[in-house]
C-alpha cells in the first residue's frame, strides 16, 4: 500500500463531487456541493479562484481540450461555461429537466456532451451553447458520459447497470454493454479509443472492447460502491476511487491490482490523472482535495516515523532539511523537500523539547528533560558534545546569529550560555521566578529573550548576560516568545489565549492580540509583508504586526509548534507524530494544507 499523499487542498463546506486537471496540469477545478467550483494551482495547492452562479449542488467538471474554458453541471439543471483564467460566467446551457450528474468535451472542444437524471444525453455547441441533439435510450439516471479520442463515440453509463455506445454526430445508438449488477458510475475511454472501463455499485470495474462491446476483464478489490475512474494518459493504468474511501491503481492491460492509496477519511467521488500521468488528484466527501504521486508512490511531506509526540521542529537555514525532536528521545532529520528521513540522531535519554540548527547549517542543537545540551554534525549525524550545567529540564535552545554561541532555557529557572564550538559554559542568567518556556537571540545577536511559567519575559544582554528589562502584561504561562526579523519587535504567546506585541527596545506593550480560543502554544514573525503567526487551539492566525488586525487563518489541524523557513514564506507545523509542510505566498490565502493519518 502507498501512503503517497503529496497535499490535501481544503476549503470547502460540503462534498466534492469532481475534479479535473487542466490540460497543461497546471491547475486542478473542483466541484462541490456547496455550490461552487473552486480553481488551484496543481504545485503549491493555492487556492486560486472561486466560481459562483450555480444554485445547485454541482455534479461534474471538465477543462477544455486547449485549457480556455471549463464546463460545469448541476443539480440545477444547467450547464455553465467559464472563462479558465478569469473565471467569469461565459454561458448557461439550459434544457435538461432534471439533475445533470456528467460533463464532457469533445477532442477538438467544438461539442460538450451532458447526461442527467432525466435519462437523456444531450449534445451541445461549445461556442454558441445551442442544444443540438438529445439521445435517448437509457432507463434510469446517466451517471457519466465520455467522448472517445477521435471524438466519433460517446460511451454513457446509467443506474440501468447499462452502458450504451453512441455515434458523436448522428446521435445514432450503436450498442448496449450489459454485465454490471449495480449501478454505473463513471466510465472513460482508453486514450486510444479501443478500451472503455467502467466503474459500478457492484464494487467491480469492468473493461470492454470499444468497438465490438465484448467483455474483456472484471476488475476486483474493492469493497464498497465505485464512483469514479480514470485511465492515465499513457492507457497503461487505470484510477479507481470508492465508497471504501480508497483510491486503486491497477494494470489496464493485465488487470492487476497494483496499490491502494489511503488517505481520505470519506468516500472518494472523483479522480483523475495529471496529463503527464505523474500524479494523481481525488474528491471526497471528506472535503478535501488530495494529490498523490502515481509513478513512485514516494511519500513527500507528511515525515513519519517517530514513536511519540514531537515537541520541536526547524528548518536548516538553506531550507533543504528539517530536524524534529521527540519524547521518543531521538532526533530525526530530513529532506525537506522529498520528505525521506535521513538520519536518526540518538544519544539523550530522556524527552527532546527543543532542537535548532546552526546559522551554517552544519550543527544541530538540543535540549531535552534529561538536563543536558547536545551538539550533532547536521550532516553525518556523529554526537560532537554534551553540555551539562542545568539542574532541570530543556525547554529551549537556539544559537546566536554568528553561531558562536548557544542560549539555553531550563525548568531551573535559568538560561545558560555557552561556547558553540567547544561546549564550554559561559554565563548563566537568573532571575525568573519559574520554568523557562522559550528563549531566543537577537537578530544582531546582542540580546537575547526569555519567556516564563512565571508570565514575564525577559530581555538580556547576551555579551554580558546583565538583565535589561522585564515585560509584564500576560496573565498566564508564556509559551513562546520570537524578535521579529530587523529587532525592533518582540512577540509572545501564553495561555492566557493571546499574543502580545512588545517594543524590542523599550519593553513597551504594543498589541495584546485576543481571538484565540486555547492557549498561544507557539508564535513566530515573517519578514514577509510584516506579520506575526501564533498557534492555538489547532489554528495558525496571521496578525499585522503594525495593527495586530487578523489577516487571516492560515490552518486548522491537530500541533503544537510552527517553524518558519529563511523566506518567510514556508511553515513547519509539527503534530504529535509528525511533521506537516505549510507554504504561504500570500497573508490573506490558505495555500497548502496537507493533511495526514498518524
Amino acid at each position: 500500500m502507498w501512503d503517497s499523499c503529496l497535499r490535501t487542498m481544503e476549503g470547502y463546506s460540503n462534498v466534492i463531487g469532481s475534479v479535473a486537471f487542466s490540460p497543461d496540469g497546471m491547475c486542478i477545478v473542483s466541484a462541490s456541493g456547496d455550490y461552487t467550483l473552486r480553481l488551484w494551482d496543481a504545485v503549491s495547492g493555492a487556492h486560486l479562484n472561486t466560481l459562483k452562479g450555480h444554485s445547485g449542488s454541482i455534479y461534474s467538471v471538465a477543462f477544455s481540450p486547449d485549457g480556455t474554458r471549463i464546463l460545469s453541471g448541476s443539480d440545477d439543471n444547467t450547464l455553465r461555461l467559464w472563462d479558465a483564467v478569469s473565471g467569469a460566467h461565459l454561458n448557461t446551457l439550459k434544457g435538461h429537466s432534471n439533475s445533470i450528474y456528467s460533463v464532457a468535451f469533445s477532442p477538438d472542444g467544438t461539442y460538450i456532451v451532458s447526461g442527467s437524471s432525466d435519462e437523456t444525453l444531450r449534445l451541445w455547441d461549445t461556442v454558441s451553447g445551442v442544444h443540438l441533439n438529445t439521445l435517448e435510450g437509457h432507463s434510469n439516471v446517466i451517471f457519466s458520459v465520455a467522448f472517445s479520442s477521435d471524438g466519433t463515440c460517446i460511451v454513457s453509463g446509467s443506474s440501468d447497470e447499462t452502458l450504451q455506445l453512441w455515434d458523436a454526430v448522428s446521435g445514432a445508438h450503436l450498442n448496449t454493454l450489459e454485465g454490471h449488477s449495480g449501478s454505473i458510475n463513471s466510465v472513460a475511454f482508453s486514450p486510444d479509443g479501443t478500451c472503455i472501463v467502467s466503474a459500478s455499485g457492484d464494487y467491480t470495474l469492468r473493461l470492454w472492447d470499444a468497438v465490438s462491446g465484448a467483455h474483456l476483464n472484471t476488475l476486483k478489490g474493492h469493497s464498497s460502491s465505485i464512483i469514479s475512474v480514470a485511465f492515465s494518459p499513457d492507457g497503461t493504468h487505470i484510477v479507481s476511487g470508492s465508497g471504501d474511501m480508497t483510491l486503486r491503481l491497477w494494470d489496464a492491460v493485465s488487470g492487476a491490482h497494483l496499490n491502494t492509496l489511503k488517505g481520505h477519511s470519506s468516500s472518494v467521488y472523483s479522480v483523475a490523472f495529471s496529463p503527464d500521468g505523474t500524479h494523481i488528484v481525488s474528491g471526497s466527501d471528506d472535503e478535501t482535495l488530495r494529490l498523490w504521486d502515481a509513478v513512485s508512490g514516494a511519500h513527500l511531506n507528511t515525515l513519519e516515523g517517530h514513536s511519540e509526540e514531537i515537541d520541536s521542529v526547524a528548518f536548516s537555514p538553506d531550507g533543504t532539511r528539517i530536524v524534529s525532536g521527540s519524547r521518543d528521545v531521538t532526533l530525526r532529520l530530513w529532506d525537506a523537500v522529498s520528505g525521506a528521513h535521513l538520519n536518526t540522531l540518538e544519544g539523550h535519554s530522556g524527552w527532546i523539547y527543543s532542537v535548532a540548527f546552526s546559522p551554517g547549517g552544519t550543527h544541530i542543537v538540543s535540549g531535552s528533560n534529561d538536563n543536558t545540551l547536545r551538539l550533532w554534525d547536521a550532516v553525518s549525524g556523529a554526537h560532537l558534545n554534551t553540555l551539562k550545567g542545568h539542574f532541570g529540564s530543556i525547554y529551549s535552545v537556539a544559537f546566536s546569529p554568528d553561531g558562536t554561541r548557544i542560549v539555553s532555557g531550563s525548568s531551573d529557572k535559568t538560561l545558560r550560555l555557552w561556547d558553540a564550538v567547544s561546549g564550554a559554559h559561559l554565563n548563566t542568567l537568573e532571575g525568573h521566578s519559574d520554568w523557562i518556556y522559550s528563549v531566543t537571540f537577537s537578530p544582531d545577536g546582542t540580546r537575547i529573550v526569555s519567556g516564563s511559567f512565571d508570565k514575564t519575559l525577559r530581555l538580556w544582554d547576551a555579551v554580558s548576560g546583565s538583565h535589561l528589562n522585564t515585560l509584564e502584561g500576560h496573565f498566564n504561562w508564556i509559551r513562546s516568545v520570537a524578535f521579529s526579523p530587523d529587532g525592533t519587535h518582540i512577540v509572545s504567546g501564553s495561555y492566557d489565549q493571546t499574543l502580545q506585541l512588545w517594543d524590542a527596545v523599550s519593553g513597551t506593550l504594543l498589541h495584546t492580540l485576543e481571538g484565540y480560543s486555547g492557549p498561544a502554544t507557539s508564535a513566530a514573525f515573517s519578514d514577509y509583508l510584516g506579520t506575526a503567526s501564533g498557534f492555538s487551539d489547532n489554528n495558525i492566525q496571521q496578525r499585522n504586526t503594525v495593527s495586530g488586525m487578523l489577516i487571516s487563518v492560515n490552518y486548522t489541524c491537530t500541533g503544537f509548534h510552527i517553524a518558519f523557513y529563511r523566506s518567510q514564506r514556508q511553515y513547519a507545523l509539527l503534530h504529535e507524530a509528525w511533521v506537516d509542510l505549510l507554504f504561504t505566498l500570500s497573508p490573506a490565502t490558505v495555500l497548502d494544507s496537507r493533511e495526514m493519518p498518524r
